[in-house]
């Protein structure tokens, strides 16, 4: 549901949507306008506290109710997503929680698998919050805080699951694996970081700059790299569409990179079939993620592609955490988990 909720999260960046709805009800909102005159007045918000992006919008042609109404859809679904995650997970861990079902060190745990859910939606609401007024769209800063969030409480829950099916190791932990594990996680901040840069382009709308590879344009350097419109280095690091982009295609090179010496190296070593089969999986993947990455950028920022693109991030990222997880010399056992089989009754 998560992965889901990410992609729909694209479409409606993509199709500049999250500014259709211009306040935040979590339990009202859950219905969508039921008439005309509801439609109407909606409407009329959005023109009134959307004012830049509506008048964007009609630059060429003056956006209609029926527009509205389509903008209005993904974003509004995007909503209805996020409170029917929140009541997928509130429910049953309520339901176990009176019933006495969770052991004790899982509460804390689950718990704050609950709080960090309530605070993306929070966090989607103060993005939502910076596009306003008299910007045409949300900051790529709270986009990119919106967007890593949702990953990391992907992770979060992803380990739990891992945690609930440990993996029973009889491999030693030996030098070798503390340094394949250590570079696992070396390469997991390289593809987080990635993942920002990847928001700011998105933010930025950076992917229509430059819609060439490998070169941009006819450059491998191009001239407004660094421009004088920013500050400074920093800004231009950060803000600028153009150098923001050139940052993202080449961390994503360097991510397949750092990928497949990770690969290399985790061959060398005796691993358990299990161990091996997660840094295959995750070659493959990075090669999927890098390749989409391309596709979207030379098509123009094609939506089917560029959606596919963000949400192939969640699946390398998991993969990520599974190998990982795989390479815990305790097996989940840190957790009060047994790895053994129970005893028939």
């Amino acid at each position: 549901m998560i992965v889901t909720m990410v992609g729909v999260g694209g479409i409606t960046r993509l199709t500049e949507s999250g500014l259709s709805m211009v306040s935040w009800q979590p339990i009202l909102g859950a219905l969508p306008p039921g008439t005309e005159a509801e439609w109407q007045q909606a409407f009329n918000d959005y023109k009134e506290l959307a004012a830049t992006q509506f008048e964007k919008f009609s630059a060429d042609r003056e956006m209609t109710l029926a527009d509205f109404q389509e903008i209005f859809f993904w974003e509004y679904m995007h909503r209805l997503l996020g409170r029917v995650i929140g009541l997928a997970y509130a429910l049953p861990l309520f339901y176990f929680l009176i019933r006495y079902r969770i052991p004790g060190r899982w509460k804390i745990r689950l718990w704050i698998g609950l709080l960090l859910g309530g605070s993306q939606g929070l966090l989607g609401w103060y993005m939502v919050k910076s596009g306003f007024a008299d910007l045409a769209s949300v900051s790529h800063f709270r986009l990119a805080a919106h967007l890593c969030l949702a990953l990391f409480v992907l992770c979060y829950l992803l380990w739990m699951i891992f945690d609930l099916h440990p993996f029973p190791s009889s491999a030693p932990m030996t030098t070798s694996l503390k340094q394949l594990r250590a570079g696992t996680c070396g390469v997991l901040s390289l593809i987080t970081l990635q993942i920002v840069y990847g928001a700011f382009t998105a933010g930025l709308r950076a992917g229509y700059t430059y819609n060439t590879y490998p070169k941009m344009g006819n450059s491998w350097l191009p001239d407004n790299l660094m421009s004088e419109r920013f500050s400074s280095f920093f800004s231009n690091i950060v803000s600028n569409p153009v150098t923001v982009q050139f940052i993202h295609r080449n961390l994503g090179l360097l991510a397949v990179l750092a990928v497949l010496a990770l690969w290399a190296f985790s061959r060398q070593h005796e691993l358990l079939k299990r161990q091996s089969f997660a840094f295959s999986l995750l070659l493959s993947l990075v090669g999927v993620q890098f390749a989409l990455g391309v596709l979207t950028l030379i098509s123009g920022m094609n939506i089917a592609l560029a959606v596919s693109h963000q949400v192939s991030a969640c699946f390398l990222l998991g993969s990520l955490v599974w190998a990982i997880h795989q390479l815990l010399p305790s097996g989940g056992k840190q957790f009060g988990i047994s790895t053994k089989p129970k005893e028939a009754t």
